[in-house]
């Protein structure tokens, strides 16, 4: 993944856990992962190796920013809330219950 795929993806998961859009702007985690890339940013027939390291660091937060989203979607989706219906279970685990003919 490149470096600008990386930045965009940072800022996606950053906005994602955001509760207001306008916190972005004042964001300091947003503000300090542009800096960093901006810092680090190097043309074609330059090589660093801080880049590198700064896309692997940036690969390695944005999978625990996705993680983090997906554990908090899913906590909220499967956590007890009390006593569940026949009904309620079933259509949780994807079964259909049987109808009565009448």
């Amino acid at each position: 993944m490149s470096g600008s795929k990386v930045l965009r993806s940072l800022l996606h998961e950053l906005r994602q856990a955001a509760s207001d859009a306008n916190d972005m702007k004042k964001s300091l985690a947003a503000r300090y992962i542009r800096a960093q890339y901006k810092r680090l940013e190097t043309t074609d027939q330059q090589f660093c190796k801080a880049r590198n390291e700064a896309i692997f660091l940036g690969q390695t937060y944005l999978t625990y920013l996705s993680s983090q989203r997906k554990y908090n979607e899913i906590y909220r989706e499967y956590h007890g809330r009390g006593e569940r219906s026949v009904k309620e279970t079933a259509d949780l685990v994807g079964f259909k219950l049987p109808t009565d003919p009448k």
